[in-house]
Parts: structure tokens; C-alpha cells; sequence
């Protein structure tokens, strides 16, 4: 029987196995390489897309952070503006009421009244004065009360006891300036004129 040695066959065979499974070995590295690079490289894209994303999203907020402002400060505007139409149309309607009141203080006075002074806070009136008898502050109180522009008299203190009065009646009392219903719906007239024109 012939004696066939296989060692050198077998040795080849395992050199071959050997070289394709390094072929395979270095084909995956590089494939996993490559795999690992287009992840990197496609996930540094979708980074950088939603980097740009962002920053205009930045941007375009702090353009409406601006424009809330701008707004903001148009409210403010508004506001400080209607807040002064509102005293000019106030000190408009009031500016007669001065005239009024100077007025209706020489027109009430019966004979026998004199005043030394009137002081007003707001729509209240303080008038100090003296009369010849109480009967002429009675006489003045009531045409306090018929006047269209002063109305609710009311009498805090009389006294005839005064040294510097002698003989006289010193008082001390309270009205209210009013205005006419006419004078009133005139104003309303005018102010609701004045929303219109604005509208």
C-alpha cells in the first residue's frame, strides 16, 4: 500500500482558511469603519440642520420679544395718552364752572350777607361769612338750594357772639357745586361726539 503523506496538503489548507478569515476579519473592519463614519457623519448632519433650526428659531423669538415690547410700550403710550385726553376733556368741561360759581356767589346773596371767604375741594364749597340776623342766612341758605349750579346747603355754625361782629351773625357753611341737567346732557353730547370721531 502506498504511504501518502497529507501534512503539506493539510498545512496549505490551514494557511488558506487562515488568509481568507483575515480577508473577512480586515473586510468587516473596514465595512464596520465605514458603517461608523456614515453614522457619524449623517448624525453630525442632523446635528448641525437642528443647530441652524435653532438658532433661527432664536432669532425669530427675539424678533417677537422685540415686537411684544414694542407693543408693550404702544399700550403704555396709549394709555398715558387717554389718561390726559381724559383730564383735558375734564378741565374743558370744568373750565365754566369757575365763572358759574363766582357768579352764583354775588347772584344768592340776599341784602344784609356779606362773605369773607369761599374755599373749594373738589365739587365741596366752604363758605364763611356774616349777616346782619339769622333770619338773612336762612334767606341765603334757600337760594343756595335754588340755584341750577349750588345746591345742599348746610349750615355748620352760626354765632352772634363774635367780638369783631358785633352785632352780627358770623356763620360757617357747606354747599355743593352742581351742574344744570342741560349743562350735563351737553357734555355727555360732546364726549360721546368725541368716541366716535375716534372709532
Amino acid at each position: 500500500m502506498a504511504n501518502i503523506n497529507l501534512l503539506p496538503w493539510r498545512e496549505k489548507r490551514r494557511k488558506e482558511l487562515q488568509r481568507q478569515f483575515a480577508v473577512m476579519a480586515a473586510g468587516s473592519a473596514i465595512f464596520s469603519a465605514f458603517v461608523v463614519l456614515y453614522v457619524h457623519i449623517h448624525i453630525s448632519g442632523l446635528i448641525t440642520v437642528q443647530d441652524n433650526r435653532n438658532s433661527y428659531l432664536d432669532n425669530e423669538i427675539k424678533v417677537v420679544e422685540k415686537d411684544i415690547e414694542e407693543i408693550k410700550n404702544l399700550e403704555n403710550d396709549k394709555t398715558n395718552l387717554l389718561a390726559r385726553m381724559r383730564i383735558i376733556q375734564q378741565l374743558q368741561s370744568a373750565r365754566p364752572e369757575i365763572v358759574h360759581l363766582f357768579y352764583e356767589a354775588a347772584a344768592t346773596l340776599p341784602e344784609g350777607v356779606y362773605l369773607k371767604k369761599v374755599a373749594r375741594s373738589g365739587a365741596g364749597l366752604q363758605i364763611e361769612g356774616v349777616a346782619e340776623s339769622n333770619a338773612n342766612v336762612s334767606a341765603y341758605m334757600r337760594s343756595l338750594d335754588e340755584s341750577e349750579w349750588l345746591t345742599k346747603p348746610s349750615l355748620d355754625v352760626i354765632d352772634s357772639s363774635k367780638k369783631e361782629y358785633i352785632g352780627l351773625s358770623w356763620f360757617n357753611l357747606k354747599a355743593q357745586q352742581t351742574r344744570p341737567k342741560s349743562e350735563q346732557d351737553s357734555t355727555d353730547s360732546a364726549t360721546s361726539n368725541r368716541k366716535t370721531v375716534k372709532k
